[in-house]
């Protein structure tokens, strides 16, 4: 079978080789590379997704040796919790770049070889089977993006990337070391290593090493995400980045920390997953509300959205943990629908700030007369932020709220809802001092509405809010297979470690099926 997911990896790579060899002065050629390489990358993730089967193996699975006396190796595969993903990267890889088309003047050609760069590695998050492997894209992102930030960002930009560095790394190091003992914990009886998951999921883990390695892998996955207290660095890189960059961090970046809990952290940690689910729970909902009020008082457009991502990946962390398929389903759809929705949002700011050169709502008002069409698409997409029936935004917080009701996290289930009605305060009174009110500013009546490029840009983002809004069920039929998958797996982690080892009893037939093995993967 051809490798198509290492043509995925691989072609954002061969784009920006090509830049390099681009004349620096010849800015149009560049962004058209870079354009048609994230397009082409593009049709490639929806062939797959158009063949990919609603069940719950890995697919279009590659395993070779890399660095075999350390049990590593290239190990890459896609399920449904994982494919959905990497069609959301390739997307608004596109939109990412056409919506820098006019905005970035400087350094174009170094721009767009940062941006393809950073395609390449999310791409290999999301498929990478092999935790030395993960590791390693998981670490790279952060250089294209810092870069991004520092570079091309504004005012503070360079407190901001170095910040946005030092959490990361912070929570990448505790990895890194949790990664080590894991695999040296889980060697088998001649010694081997093994990096790869499946083969660490054959065996449970050790529960006295359970509590201290969910830690390390959670608090990396955290600061990404990142979940209250751990987000002081967002709104700062949000606020400074271009536009591109924060469309990219808060739509996809942000997307690697919740994954990493449902793809690894709580399939090999179970009984910690069961442990720390109160405290996570707690650390989302105050961080719904917490960063709701916070986005309320904000006067800069960009940080507003900023916070709202807080909260809204708060919903995404309590879906996630509340362990039925109901709540994971939901924050998994909701990750999807963050990413087009807060994205959108993004590139909306950075609209009028290539028009206005600010973000602050006080320069605003009356917008709605002078650029009828701006305002069409901030409603549409404002509306889809906050949840209204009909939009993306409904589908995935009604099931999460449903599914951690219907777990053991009904009180949270019911601040948590306080956050859905702060969220609309805060957007919908926002949307209102912008848009509405008297056009009394000069500056604001001579600005023009979006042209053909812009509007293009953001078609398909809004064609999504109403297909994922009136429609999921394609998105939700071939993730539910690997939501049930690993919450089973869990469960039947949970009851192998909590019984003590006796030498005369069976080797838990029932448990064998739960776990993917590479044989069962290439069938």
């Amino acid at each position: 079978m051809f490798n198509y997911l290492s043509l995925l990896i691989a072609l954002p790579l061969i784009g920006a080789i090509v830049l390099l060899f681009v004349p620096r002065a010849n800015d149009r050629v560049v962004r058209w590379v870079a354009f048609i390489t994230t397009l082409v990358t593009f049709a490639i993730s929806v062939a797959l997704f158009a063949s990919f089967r609603a069940t719950a193996d890995m697919q279009f699975v590659e395993r070779v040796a890399w660095i075999p006396q350390l049990g590593i190796s290239y190990y890459i595969g896609v399920d449904g919790l994982s494919i959905l993903l990497v069609v959301l990267t390739t997307f608004l890889m596109i939109i990412a770049i056409g919506g820098s088309w006019n905005g970035i003047t400087e350094r174009v050609r170094e721009y767009h070889v940062l941006f393809l760069l950073l395609e390449s590695a999310i791409i290999g998050v999301f498929v990478s089977l092999d935790l030395f492997l993960f590791y390693v894209f998981w670490e790279f992102t952060l250089i294209p993006m810092a870069f991004l930030i520092g570079i091309w960002g504004h005012g503070r930009r360079i407190y901001a990337a170095i910040k946005f560095i030092l959490f990361t790394m912070l929570g990448s190091t505790l990895m890194l070391v949790a990664i080590l003992v894991l695999v040296f914990a889980q060697r088998d009886a001649s010694g081997a290593l093994s990096f790869a998951l499946t083969d660490i999921l054959k065996t449970p883990v050790p529960i006295a090493l359970q509590g201290i390695l969910f830690a390390a892998f959670a608090l990396a996955f955290a600061i990404k995400v990142p979940m209250f207290p751990f987000h002081t660095w967002l709104p700062d890189a949000h606020t400074e980045a271009p536009t591109a960059g924060s469309v990219i961090l808060a739509a996809i970046l942000l997307k690697m920390g919740t994954y990493g809990y449902v793809r690894f952290a709580m399939p090999l940690f179970p009984q910690a997953t069961e442990q720390f689910t109160p405290l996570i729970a707690t650390l989302s909902v105050i961080g719904i509300i917490y960063a709701a009020l916070v986005a309320m008082v904000q006067e800069d457009v960009k940080k507003l959205v900023a916070y709202s991502s807080v909260a809204h990946l708060g919903f995404v962390m309590l879906g996630v943990f509340a362990l039925n398929q109901q709540g994971v389903a939901g924050g998994m759809l909701q990750m999807l629908n963050h990413g087009i929705s807060t994205g959108a949002l993004f590139l909306i700011v950075g609209f009028i700030y290539e028009r206005r050169h600010t973000r602050l709502i006080t320069d605003f008002g009356g917008l709605s007369k002078q650029m009828p069409i701006f305002a069409t698409v901030f409603m549409i997409v404002t509306l889809s932020s906050i949840g209204l029936p009909g939009t993306n935004g409904f589908v995935g917080e009604f099931l999460v709220l449903v599914g951690a009701y219907e777990s053991h996290l009904r009180w949270y289930t019911v601040i948590a809802t306080s956050g859905v009605i702060l969220s609309a305060v805060y957007m919908l009174w926002m949307f209102q001092r912008v848009m509405f009110g008297e056009l009394s500013n000069p500056k604001n009546q001579v600005l023009k509405d979006l042209n053909a490029r812009e509007i293009v840009i953001m078609v398909p983002l809004i064609v999504m809010i109403f297909v994922m809004g009136l429609y999921p069920k394609p998105f939700i039929d071939r993730m539910v297979p690997a939501i049930d998958k690993m919450i089973l797996i869990s469960k039947t982690k949970q009851q192998v470690a909590s019984v003590p080892a006796m030498p005369a009893m069976p080797a838990m037939p029932h448990a064998e099926p739960m776990t993917v093995t590479p044989a069962a993967e290439e069938k």
